[in-house]
């Protein structure tokens, strides 16, 4: 087995056996905290309304479908290498004019330029050359948002080592610098970053109501943030050539 189809197939198996991912096809009070936050601080970045999107790595389809209802984009275009995730999202988009289809985000099959916007949302930590997926995200839009876990945290290291979802699908985060790092190398300037969220997904109901109660206070301390909160977001503009 190829490492992209070690990367994917954990997945792939998820939504066929259930419907959805493990964190989306639940009602579990800490993966609603998360996902819900997520969607909350990606929309803040106010990026979506009005402009064409390709969402890279969309998975089931869970977040896409929300960022269209909610942000109102003028068209969605959605990839994944997970054919069985991405038949759970055609499935569950309705009557929704999003274009799901399956993909190598390494290999898009659109000219330079084609999109306004190119998301990678939680897609980079699970990828073998995630410097790659920036520069690919780059050569189809001017702008890029990423929304990665904060590797930075070393409580989400020791959770990566030891969580058996974690481990079984193949989770590495990767810290903010290194991030910047490959943002500035594909060419691009970061126009806007973040430090959000604190409820670990698949935690007990009393500690992720008890994170959730601190989270607004950790977000907005200096210094505490970036070690303390469980996601990296941010947005940039290619300021030359990206370089494949």
């Amino acid at each position: 087995m190829s490492a992209p189809e070690r990367n994917y197939q954990p997945f792939d198996k998820d939504a066929a056996s259930r419907g959805g991912y493990l964190y989306t096809a639940t009602d579990r009070l800490s993966c609603r905290l998360a996902t819900g936050r997520s969607l909350d601080v990606i929309l803040s970045a106010n990026q979506f309304s009005g402009r064409s999107i390709i969402d890279l790595g969309c998975g089931d389809g869970f977040y896409t479908i929300r960022y269209w209802d909610r942000a109102r984009p003028r068209t969605v275009t959605a990839i994944d290498a997970a054919a069985s995730a991405i038949e759970v999202a055609n499935r569950n988009k309705q009557d929704r004019p999003i274009n799901f289809q399956v993909g190598d985000i390494h290999a898009l099959p659109f000219p330079d330029d084609s999109f306004d916007l190119a998301l990678l949302q939680s897609i980079l930590h699970h990828d073998d050359r995630p410097d790659h997926a920036i520069r690919e995200a780059f050569r189809v839009a001017p702008v890029i948002l990423i929304h990665e876990p904060n590797g930075n945290n070393p409580g989400l290291k020791v959770i990566e080592k030891t969580s058996r979802y974690h481990i079984e699908h193949g989770e590495k985060s990767y810290s903010s610098r290194r991030i910047l790092r490959w943002v500035r190398e594909a060419g691009g300037v970061v126009t806007w970053r973040k430090f959000a969220g604190f409820v670990p997904m698949f935690s007990p109901d009393w500690l992720a109501r008890t994170m959730k109660a601190i989270e607004p206070v950790l977000e907005g301390t200096p210094g505490l943030r970036a070690l303390g909160c469980a996601l990296f977001v941010l947005v940039a503009r290619r300021a030359s050539p990206a370089r494949c």
